[in-house]
């Protein structure tokens, strides 16, 4: 094994490092607990952070020594010897921290990942033990809700695979624009493929939701059709900027754009900034309107037994999560920041990113870089503290492996219901990380810790 640090000191950088690290954790630990069991009245202060950004310069270089000395038993160490925080590198990570928006665990156990926003050229990485592979011919992807299909974006349409690295499916058109545009109104055709931020596959890989600033659209091989805005949205909005300006050259742009499809494809749940939570059915049909309670609908997500769908909606980094049973489909309608007592509150706190379902929990991830697991009637479960905001989480089909990509350029892996949880954990899952990932824009290579 490589030594990579000498034996430490009392009064060493990593002993320091490692003491004002895990004594934070526990202090936050406990006044967590004693603030869930006892009431927040009771729990005192909250500890202080003990800050340690004087330390930072020489948990770096203890970091890249053990990632170029290639032995994983260094990496171990590591771990041991500086255990991960993410509060010290507030100043680095606004440099050198980048999206990671997309995160898969494929079924050898391998992860596929996203480095770079939508927005931006980005690139695909295959992360496979200890070694990263960039995969050049990969732009951006996404994944069907059973698994099964995977979407790349192409120059000539979207094209969905059996299997990640199996056998071309189909090709979907991208859209022009024009869908749905109502009659009477002239929008120009767009200059080029929207850019998605979703790619899904329906689960019988024959159709792929597009979700983009433009729109979002149900694309095959033959026809493209506009399902958010409506026809009667787009309508209301045009008249309103023609009334506005006359000579205004129309066009359509939507912010927070969303959407999830059913385990079963039967369904589908979108919204974005300035509608509410709507649902579809398979013939693109409106069958349910839900008022947001926050200002901004956000994220969308269904149950893997397909018989509730969450929906999130936010203002700045506080947000409100609601579960909509499916057995009131069709026909459901509740108003804006109204509670109904058909669609119970999930969770009242965060700005949820990404989420997974899992068994009868749905762990989701918010913009303070929180990972809350909640059950159907509100109950949370357990929570982890990674840091910065969540860019995507999955799960493994067995359900044991759960990993976490942030936008600060972190992927977490966990082990679930491991027993029990590092010492650098804040959090009471009994959910082990066993891997942190750094992606950073200008270290020479990827960085195990």
């Amino acid at each position: 094994m490589n030594n990579f640090t000498n034996e430490p000191s009392e009064h060493s950088p990593q002993q320091k490092w490692r003491d004002l690290t895990l004594n934070y954790v526990k202090a936050v630990n406990e006044y967590v607990e004693k603030g869930h069991q006892d009431g927040w009245d009771t729990a005192g202060p909250e500890p202080e952070d003990p800050g340690r950004e004087d330390l930072v310069e020489s948990l770096l270089e203890a970091i890249r020594r053990a990632n170029f000395a290639g032995d994983t038993s260094d990496i171990e160490k590591l771990r041991n010897d500086w255990p991960p925080a993410q509060r010290p590198l507030i100043e680095i990570l606004e440099k050198q921290g980048q999206s990671l928006p997309l995160v898969y665990l494929l079924p050898d156990d391998s992860i596929l990942l996203r480095i770079g926003s939508e927005y931006q050229k980005g690139k695909t990485v295959r992360i496979s033990g200890d070694e990263v592979y960039e995969l050049e011919e990969v732009g951006f992807f996404g994944r069907s809700p059973n698994r099964r299909y995977f979407a790349i974006s192409r120059k000539e349409g979207v094209e969905i695979i059996d299997g990640w690295e199996g056998p071309q499916v189909t090709m979907c058109l991208w859209p022009t624009g024009l869908e749905n545009i109502p009659k009477g109104y002239e929008v120009n055709p767009l200059t080029k493929p929207p850019t998605p931020t979703r790619l899904i596959p329906f689960p019988d890989g024959t159709q792929v939701l597009i979700v983009s600033d433009d729109g979002i659209f149900v694309s095959s091989p033959t026809s493209v059709k506009r399902i958010h805005p409506t026809q009667e949205d787009l309508r209301v909005e045009f008249d309103y900027e023609l009334e506005d300006d006359p000579d205004e050259e129309l066009t359509v742009s939507i912010s927070m754009a969303h959407g999830a499809i059913s385990n079963s494809g039967d369904l589908i749940a979108v919204g974005s900034q300035d509608s509410t939570h709507l649902v579809f059915d398979r013939n693109f049909n409106l069958i349910a309107n839900i008022g947001n309670l926050s200002e901004y609908p956000h994220y969308s997500l269904f149950s893997s037994d397909d018989e509730m769908i969450v929906f999130n909606s936010c203002h700045f980094y506080n947000g409100i999560t609601v579960g909509v049973p499916t057995s009131l489909l069709p026909g459901l309608v509740t108003e804006k920041y109204e509670e109904d007592e058909r669609v119970p509150i999930l969770e009242d706190i965060s700005r949820v990113y990404a989420g997974v379902s899992n068994r009868d929990a749905f762990i989701l991830g918010n913009g303070d870089g929180d990972v809350v697991a909640v059950d159907t009637d509100g109950n949370v479960l357990w929570h982890q503290f990674i840091g910065s905001s969540v860019g995507n989480i999955d799960i493994s089909n067995d359900g044991k492996t759960l990993v976490v990509s942030t936008y600060a350029g972190f992927v977490s892996i966990f082990k679930l219901d491991a027993g029990k949880q590092a010492p650098h954990q804040i959090g009471n899952g009994n959910h082990l990380e066993v891997r942190r990932w750094i992606f950073w824009k200008d270290e020479e290579k990827p960085l195990r810790w």
